[in-house]
């Protein structure tokens, strides 16, 4: 396996793949590990969420995923969510009182779900979101350390030379923060971890060279992100395609623990990958 570009002492721990026979299972955007990694919840883009326990050996690796619930979305009515432009559900987060929320790409929004059956409760938008790329909109979402809401996007505005950061606090959307440029990556995938940072999956395509994923991890302070840095950068390939992330400290260091969408094509696979952030 190809080593992997790191500024960081990142230790490689394991890349369990998960399959299970139900049609729907597959395309997974989105993923929320419980603060010790023994509990998950994962969201497709299909507008499905599945949860359940992680079984680790003593090491720690992933040895197998129980599946105890599974939900379709809903929208603001009740109404089951078609996939499709309306149900592209992407980004997830889950806030301290266990509350869900989802963004979604194609109509453009955000919901908050209170449980996984639930009602859709509609958060207001700001008019930038309307700006954004076509199939490129909001991929990323987190929870900021004193509860407010952060979405990034795929793809930047016509014309913006960073990515915008997003952030509700008490029902007022800003945008105080950019994401730098840095080389063909996108953002996919956000999470606050427990060390109070800032960190950002980024992706990349290259046809038949296949998915190279990036992460970088920013300082969080009332001016604005650090300049940043790149924890892990992984080669063309080297795994399939890494959308969501979740930041957990396994009593080691921090855990990046990633899941890859496979666009429910037969020659992708999900793939739980994990590495570890030494202390």
């Amino acid at each position: 396996m190809p080593v992997p570009t790191v500024a960081l002492p990142v230790d490689y721990v394991g890349t369990y793949v998960w399959d299970m026979p139900d049609a729907d299972f597959g395309g997974f955007s989105g993923l929320h590990l419980s603060e010790d990694g023994q509990r998950f919840t994962a969201l497709t883009d299909r507008v499905t969420l599945r949860w359940g326990s992680i079984q680790r050996d003593p090491q720690g690796r992933i040895r197998g995923l129980g599946v105890v619930g599974s939900a379709r979305l809903r929208d603001s009515t009740g109404k089951v969510l078609p996939p499709g432009r309306i149900g592209d559900s992407e980004g997830l987060a889950i806030d301290d009182g266990g509350r869900i929320y989802v963004s979604y790409e194609g109509l453009v929004r955000i919901a908050r779900y209170d449980t996984p059956d639930a009602a859709a409760t509609r958060i207001d938008i700001m008019a930038a979101f309307r700006t954004l790329p076509p199939n490129a909109a909001l991929e990323a979402l987190a929870i900021l350390p004193d509860g407010a809401l952060l979405a990034i996007p795929e793809g930047r505005p016509v014309g913006a030379a960073a990515y915008p950061v997003f952030v509700q606090r008490d029902g007022v959307w800003t945008t105080p923060w950019t994401i730098p440029v840095l080389g063909p990556f996108a953002p996919v995938g956000a999470d606050v971890g427990p060390d109070g940072r800032l960190y950002l999956l980024e992706r990349d395509f290259k046809g038949v060279l296949g998915f190279a994923s990036r992460v970088r991890r920013f300082d969080l302070n009332g001016v604005g992100l650090g300049p940043g840095e790149v924890v892990l950068q992984t080669s063309y390939r080297q795994y399939d395609n890494l959308e969501g992330i979740s930041v957990w400290d396994d009593g080691q260091g921090i855990r990046l623990t990633m899941i890859s969408d496979d666009n429910f094509v037969f020659l992708q696979r999900t793939e739980l990958v994990e590495y570890r952030i030494r202390k």
